[in-house]
């Protein structure tokens, strides 16, 4: 058995789906971050289990072909990007490879895998970013959390985001330290700034600056850091603040204050014009959005015929690119301001055919089947914990031709598509959509049809 601090030569021959390259040592697995498939690594022990290590690399002995330089400066201390050792080629099929391996393990399907869809932009594709805001060395800094902790990694120019989010978050802090205002503190629970929170429009470049206080009321001391930043950023068209007070590792809380500007933003999504809270789920990667909703679409096979059902629907944006030239859209989503968010998509264009409900998706779902509504087609996308056992249910109860799913977590998709085959609905495709670039994230779509 190995132990603690011993070395050896490993040979790494698969990626685990943390991003962790993985071999084997006298039968014994092996787990070491930064490493490729092919890597052949001087390994120290760093970690033994009862059946299985950890290990971190001190040397190669033959590097990978897959291997490529890493150009970021922090990435072995943030930990977001477990893959920017990698080409970019193998990355995709790593990521091909892990929606695979769900499917057929978790799920025991074997659909027809369609070739994955890899990103054109893999940096500065994010329209969102949130930065935690702590004290370092008695200076206010601001980042990203280093994986498994809420340790700031001190770091505004990220390579996923766009490079005008760097700008806006210097400028802040620049302001934050001269005004000596206090970020909060994890362990005390004083201070006032949490978070900074920035959100833009890929096609309108619109920007909303959102900053998260523990109290509103104390947060005058940002009236100059209003003005100012919102003269020097034209882009900007949203100032807001959001207050949470809560120890909690969530990041908004309930009451949210415009400051400057409009409570929302606006973007285009699949032709669509799409206004954006700071609550509203919207892709992060909104070019390759559009290219994953036009996939279901296409799976979906609507005509103008069908009844669509769209289950978490968010702001609407998936239901609203796919409701033209249809008979009826009906939208289901459980946070209020979403829903109001997609009724005034809707309104902004000129969609008449489409109802929004607030509520639980299994609840509304069960709802909809006793008050008749017998849709064409059902679309799905949860949240990673995929879909309740309520809600495949009644999917499947109202007998749609086809149910698209759209998952960002292939776990639990492969888990739902295996209960919606006992209810009588057999997983015919499966694309994996790359939305999150060198991290280890992987959308996939499946499209679903009813039984004899």
């Amino acid at each position: 058995m190995l132990t603690k601090n011993e070395e050896i030569i490993l040979e790494i021959t698969g990626i685990t789906n943390e991003g962790n390259g993985v071999g084997r040592y006298d039968g014994v697995a092996v787990f070491v971050a930064g490493t490729a498939v092919g890597d052949v690594i001087d390994c120290k022990i760093v970690k033994v289990n009862k059946s299985y290590c950890y290990g971190i690399v001190t040397g190669f002995v033959t590097k990978s072909p897959y291997r490529t330089d890493d150009t970021c400066l922090v990435s072995h201390t943030c930990g977001g990007c477990s893959f920017r050792h990698f080409t970019y080629e193998q990355e995709c099929a790593v990521k091909n490879s892990f929606v695979k391996a769900s499917f057929e393990r978790i799920g025991k399907l074997y659909p027809e895998y369609e070739a994955f869809l890899g990103c054109d932009q893999t940096s500065h594709y994010r329209n969102k970013a949130q930065y935690p805001v702590g004290l370092q060395d008695g200076k206010a800094v601001c980042g990203f959390y280093a994986k498994r902790s809420h340790r700031i990694c001190a770091h505004t120019d990220c390579d996923l985001q766009p490079t005008v989010f760097a700008d806006i978050v210097n400028n802040i802090m620049d302001y934050v330290n001269e005004n000596h205002i206090r970020p909060y503190d994890e362990q005390s629970g004083s201070g006032l700034l949490r978070h900074i929170y920035l959100r833009r429009g890929e096609h309108s470049g619109e920007i909303m600056l959102c900053l998260v206080v523990t109290s509103i009321l104390k947060s005058k001391c940002f009236d100059g850091l209003i003005s100012r930043i919102s003269a020097e950023f034209h882009d900007i068209k949203s100032i807001v603040l959001n207050e949470n007070p809560i120890n909690t590792n969530v990041i908004l809380g309930k009451k949210t204050v415009t400051v400057f500007g409009t409570d929302t933003i606006k973007d285009t999504m699949c032709g669509n014009t799409v206004t954006i809270s700071p609550q509203s789920f919207y892709q992060v990667n909104t070019l390759q959005a559009e290219r994953l909703y036009t996939i279901a679409k296409d799976y979906a096979q609507l005509d103008e015929n069908s009844i669509l059902l769209d289950l978490y629907c968010g702001a609407g944006t998936i239901g609203l690119s796919m409701c033209k030239g249809i008979k009826k859209l009906v939208g289901v989503e459980i946070i209020p301001q979403a829903i109001e968010n997609a009724k005034l998509n809707a309104k902004l264009n000129n969609i008449s055919n489409a109802e929004f409900i607030c509520g639980d998706a299994g609840k509304v779902a069960k709802l909809l089947y006793e008050r008749g509504e017998r849709p064409n087609v059902i679309v799905a996308d949860p949240a990673r914990k995929g879909c309740d056992r309520q809600s495949l249910e009644y999917m499947a109860k109202m007998q749609p031709d086809r149910i698209v799913m759209i998952s960002c977590n292939h776990a639990t998709a492969a888990r739902d598509c295996a209960v919606l085959g006992q209810l009588g609905y057999k997983t015919e495709k499966v694309r994996g959509v790359d939305l999150f670039p060198r991290t280890t994230h992987v959308e996939c779509v499946i499209l679903l049809t009813k039984g004899d």
